[in-house]
């Protein structure tokens, strides 16, 4: 079997764990190229040789891993995400079991399922086009003003950081949200409106239920609040209640489909899978990539076949 191992050691804590995980995945003629990292690194150029790999390891934060699923996409190469980084949500959505030892074992079994990517683009105040693929989750408002706040402090306090900025921001600015999803048209008021391939957030709460990231939509997420603590409940809420059926997501209402489009009633900031961007935006596009990565799954992924 050749591998390619592609690790970013610039997220979470530099764990070296991705070298536990290559010597508990090789074996007697097996072949591994573990590609490191830098910091001008261009996903698209990380994998160009990717077809002549059997499978392919990404190790590192969410940012990362999105870059490449992304950069990915339509390739017929197994890919397995490895978590090095500090709040590994990707991972956690795929929900194979994390120890590096059962993470070799799934890559040598090589079960995969296919799972969907999103695709948004805009164009920044500055006149900047960007165009980024979504594993998780894509945002505007309140989100993306946290991200930009708790990056500085992720080497320290690691998940810690994205509560500490919360508690910062108690009383954010609450944006009008005209949001269009296949065609059909919503306005809604809130501190944050999101885009998700999966609604899996810190403490393994789910956002809004019943978010897959193999059923051929993207969806939107607003927060209808107007200020952070009125966050609580609905967190409070997915504790106690996974599947949202008995108590709900109180301020949090969703939209589902494979093309949105959302106007923001003033310029705020964008984050993508946990990147901030500096330039803030007016308006954002996104479109469904349905079934775009091969991903290895085990048998504790809910992605898994039964």
């Amino acid at each position: 079997m050749r591998s390619l191992i592609i690790h970013n050691p610039q997220s979470g804590f530099g764990s070296d764990a991705v070298y536990e995980f290559e010597r508990a995945l090789l074996e007697g003629g097996d072949e591994c190229v573990m590609r490191i990292m830098d910091d001008s690194w261009i996903p698209q150029q990380a994998v160009l040789d990717a077809e002549s790999f059997d499978r392919i390891i990404i190790s590192g934060g969410d940012g990362t891993v999105a870059h490449l699923m992304y950069a990915l996409r339509g390739s017929s190469v197994p890919v397995c995400v490895f978590p090095s980084g500090t709040a590994n949500l990707i991972c956690a959505s795929i929900g194979n079991a994390h120890e590096p030892a059962a993470l070799a074992l799934a890559v040598r079994r090589g079960h995969t399922t296919k799972l969907d990517l999103g695709e948004i683009s805009w164009i920044s105040e500055t006149g900047v086009a960007h165009t980024h693929g979504i594993a998780l989750m894509a945002g505007s408002g309140l989100d993306a003003q946290l991200m930009r706040t708790a990056i500085p402090h992720k080497k320290i306090f690691g998940e810690a950081a994205y509560f500490t900025a919360a508690l910062s921001n108690l009383t954010p600015d609450v944006q009008t949200f005209t949001i269009t999803v296949d065609g059909i048209t919503h306005e809604r008021q809130g501190i944050a409106c999101l885009i998700a391939n999966s609604a899996k957030f810190q403490a393994d709460i789910e956002l809004l239920p019943g978010v897959r990231m193999d059923d051929g939509l993207l969806s939107v997420i607003v927060l209808e609040t107007k200020m952070t603590a009125e966050l609580v409940k609905p967190l409070f809420t997915g504790i106690f209640d996974r599947s949202g059926k008995t108590l709900g997501r109180p301020h949090i209402e969703g939209f589902h489909g494979r093309e949105i489009h959302i106007e923001i009633s003033s310029p705020i900031p964008v984050e993508v899978d946990g990147e901030v961007f500096p330039d803030e935006a007016h308006a954002l596009d996104a479109r469904v990539l349905p079934k775009a990565c091969t991903v290895i799954v085990d048998s504790m992924s809910p992605y898994a076949q039964q």
